[in-house]
């Protein structure tokens, strides 16, 4: 076992968002081999891939794409993860997909100070650490100015929204990664080795780590496009009916997409605005929102105005409707109980319109996310229909409004970091695509 030289003071901190409490068309490049195999290439990111060219290497990049096969759901299990196949021999890992945060990381075995129980054996780090002045490890750090300890070694903190913490060392190995051209590449990327890690009961899950998906240099596709293999392009699409799928690189969409810029003010994000509340198709006055698109979050937040707003207008439509407030379901904040038990959201969907945030997209066109009562609304396991919009100004999110994974269920979600862009539209999440034959 590699034994890493641990630090008792933190030396990086990252503060991101991870609070778990029609159809469109989109093609995936696909280029078969002609034996009807796989073709399997090593990729070491600065060295040259063998036996390709780097003529090879841009033509992949240009036209490929990875998918993966997401499994959980918002409720009961409260978050949606991924089975990557990580080192040498490459073993699976169930890594917590994260939209909100940049660096993916595993619970580690340098041996471990503090880890819950994983699904798999802890991850055993390879002998290749990524060195303090290393792009990477400065990307993670606040301030270009930082120290280290050791020269040779990356140390890093991960501070969540919801006090779940990660300390440990950068390092790099190998992921085994299979394209939907047929190709398998065994690509070397840095990840995180997490051997002290800080999980309150409300946030623990478990899985073995975290899929960073955001938009800093450390992140998983921001990896994989530096390197040249595809183009930095991420994106997911979450079933209501659990599972769904998760996507990289190169994908054709149609123009049944709707899309807004990134953000400028929040560059960290993956983030959009100013966007202003709709309730029933009717504005609220309620304005110049701040959204962040965060598969981190199992459910929504608003910040306090915008919450408010809500909880005024929720109370209003419900009045005279045959459901009360049902004060002993603790599953989230707001829950209603009806008659008799519900089952499903279909039988309460009558009782709630949907919201929209609209946002300004050039000139007076305004591009709507609609968010229709089963994007915000859950079944208690008391048979209670719930609010899964939560006031964000309560948990430190301030004037940030958080679109979390409740909000994105069946609809596929793009974000084009190569122009700044992030789409969406309806979707068959359950529907995996394989190839390019295969439309989102």
């Amino acid at each position: 076992m590699m034994k890493i030289r641990k630090v008792g003071w933190v030396v990086v901190v990252v503060t991101v968002m991870v609070l778990n409490l029609s159809t469109c068309s989109a093609w995936f490049g696909s280029s078969k081999n002609k034996n009807g195999g796989r073709k399997s290439m090593f990729f070491h990111g600065d060295e040259e891939a063998m036996p390709s060219t780097s003529s090879w290497v841009m033509n992949l990049a240009g036209s490929s794409s990875i998918v993966f096969p997401l499994y959980g759901n918002v409720y009961p299990v409260g978050f949606y993860n991924v089975t990557v196949n990580i080192g040498q021999p490459p073993r699976p890992y169930f890594l917590d997909v994260d939209t909100g945060s940049d660096l993916t990381w595993l619970q580690c075995d340098a041996p471990c100070s503090h880890c819950s129980e994983t699904p798999h054996p802890l991850y055993r780090p390879s002998n290749d650490l990524v060195p303090c002045k290393d792009p990477i490890c400065a990307s993670l750090h606040q301030t270009g100015d930082y120290n280290c300890d050791d020269p040779n070694q990356c140390d890093y903190e991960l501070e969540y929204a919801d006090h779940y913490s990660s300390l440990g060392v950068l390092v790099k190995d190998v992921f085994l990664l299979n394209f939907t051209n047929e190709i398998q590449l065994k690509v070397r990327m840095a990840l995180g080795c997490g051997y002290d890690q800080i999980f309150p009961a409300s946030s623990y899950h478990p899985l073995d780590g975290i899929l960073g998906l955001g938009r800093g240099k450390s992140s998983f596709i921001s990896q994989l496009s530096s390197q040249g293999l595809m183009k930095n392009v991420v994106g997911h699409c979450l079933s209501a009916q659990g599972g769904g799928y998760i996507f990289f690189g190169n994908a054709y969409h149609s123009s049944q997409v709707s899309w807004i810029p990134m953000s400028s003010i929040n560059s960290k994000h993956y983030s959009a605005g100013p966007g202003e509340l709709v309730f029933g198709g009717k504005r609220t006055g309620v304005g110049n929102l701040l959204a962040v698109f965060d598969t981190g979050s199992s459910y929504t937040y608003f910040n306090s105005k915008a919450y408010q707003a809500l909880i005024s207008w929720l109370k209003k439509e419900l009045t005279g409707k045959p459901i009360k407030a049902a004060h002993d379901d603790h599953t989230v904040p707001l829950c209603w109980q009806g008659k008799r038990s519900f089952r499903s959201i279909r039988e309460v969907k009558k009782y709630f319109k949907p919201l929209v945030l609209s946002f300004a997209s050039g000139g007076r066109v305004k591009t709507q996310f609609e968010i229709p009562p089963e994007a915000y609304l859950i079944i208690s396991n008391m048979g209670n229909v719930c609010l899964g919009i939560l006031n964000g100004s309560e948990v430190g999110m301030e004037e940030l409004n958080l679109i979390g994974d409740i909000s994105m269920q069946d609809k596929v979600m793009i974000f084009d970091n190569e122009k700044q862009l992030i789409g969406w539209a309806p979707a068959d999440c359950r529907r995996i695509p394989r190839s390019r034959d295969f439309s989102i």
